[in-house]
């Protein structure tokens, strides 16, 4: 499959072309884009691509989805948007652009973190009354708070409790109040990815955990979507679909 990495000065970009120089999953690269290109065959913008692909993966970063979702209903090519931190009116234009190719749209592209939200929606059936924390800790260059990992971890959890409502940070003096799910982000050193869910019923506690020890299992998680992807239909797939299929 011949891939266009969008992004691609990134760090998950560059994870990206090291697996494509690899052959990891038959890959081929296509065309390298990222706007803060300086060279070296790096294209500024997708619009200067005009080669064949078939399959687009995105690391860029939330602020290019316009630009992103005009260029995939253009070229109706097929995309993995792994970039997070999108605004509503953001998550709209992916909306619209699937209407025109698959996109394979996940804030995490780990199939353990996938198992991790299946534990985490099931744990929360199982304890109705308890507690429920997500602690997330990332490397400090990271823009985004919080992970869009742990907002998938929260989605998992009202799931089961949809009446439960998503507190990010806690910041004024107070009890904890019941239905609510909290969300504490660090940003640290060179940490990839640690995600807990932490589910207390005030007589016992069970925690889930999953940390990322090295970037490239994101990478491989995008490759593995983009070959999920191909020759799919229109419409919004994500990591379940994989998990699930």
């Amino acid at each position: 499959m011949k891939l266009l990495v969008n992004g691609a000065c990134g760090r998950m970009g560059r994870a990206v072309l090291a697996m494509i120089d690899q052959g990891i999953q038959g890959a081929e690269l296509a065309g390298a884009v990222d706007s803060y290109s300086s060279g070296d065959g790096i294209l500024k913008s997708l619009n200067d691509f005009t080669g064949e692909a078939d399959c687009i993966i995105d690391f860029s970063n939330h602020a290019a989805t316009a630009e992103l979702c005009d260029y995939i209903q253009k070229t109706k090519i097929p995309a993995v948007i792994a970039t997070t931190g999108q605004t509503e009116e953001e998550l709209q234009m992916i909306d619209e652009a699937a209407k025109a190719a698959p996109i394979f749209r996940s804030g995490n592209m780990s199939l353990g973190v996938a198992l991790l939200m299946e534990l985490a929606r099931t744990t929360a059936k199982m304890f109705p009354d308890a507690d429920v924390e997500i602690v997330e800790a990332h490397h400090n260059q990271k823009l985004d708070v919080p992970s869009g990992t742990a907002l998938m971890l929260a989605e998992a959890v009202k799931d089961a409790h949809p009446d439960y409502d998503v507190l990010v940070g806690r910041h004024e003096n107070g009890k904890r109040p019941k239905k609510e799910i909290g969300i504490h982000s660090l940003r640290m050193g060179n940490t990839v990815g640690i995600h807990e869910v932490i589910v207390n019923t005030g007589t016992q506690i069970i925690t889930l955990k999953h940390e990322a020890q090295d970037r490239s299992l994101f990478a491989e998680g995008a490759l593995s979507a983009a070959a999920f992807l191909i020759g799919k239909q229109p419409g919004l797939y994500n990591m379940n679909d994989i998990v699930t299929q």
